[in-house]
């Protein structure tokens, strides 16, 4: 997402690969909303947010859960509004397994520690 950024920021234009635009051309160009560098950004910073989560998913932390789906409307936004063809089935997939898995570390510590007492 770097490179898009530097590419957008260095050429005025967004790259294109075998003819076609990598990103942009999607729902917020037929709003008006073309794709700049702070566009771009904020992109950058869902795909962050992306991967904090899932280090606090995969650490099991109990706060991950809430995270992971209060992060998700953004997450729709920026796929709709790019056109990302498998944001939706990634997301989808990822909203499965966060709501199928049960509480993180804390939350297991906690009832261990009710048992014996």
């Amino acid at each position: 997402m770097r490179v898009a950024i530097w590419y957008l920021a260095d050429h005025g234009s967004v790259w294109t690969f075998l003819g076609f635009p990598t990103y942009g051309d999607g729902p917020f160009e037929d709003i008006g909303l073309t794709t700049t560098i702070p566009l771009l950004c904020l992109f950058l910073l869902v795909c962050v947010g992306e991967l904090a989560v899932g280090r606090a998913l995969w650490q099991s932390r109990r706060s991950a859960r809430p995270l992971a789906l209060a992060l998700l409307p953004i997450e729709i936004a920026v796929w709709t509004g790019f056109a990302l063809p498998f944001g939706f089935l990634a997301g989808a997939a990822r909203t499965v397994l966060v709501l199928a898995v049960r509480g993180g570390k804390e939350e297991t510590t906690t009832r261990s520690d009710q048992r014996e007492t």
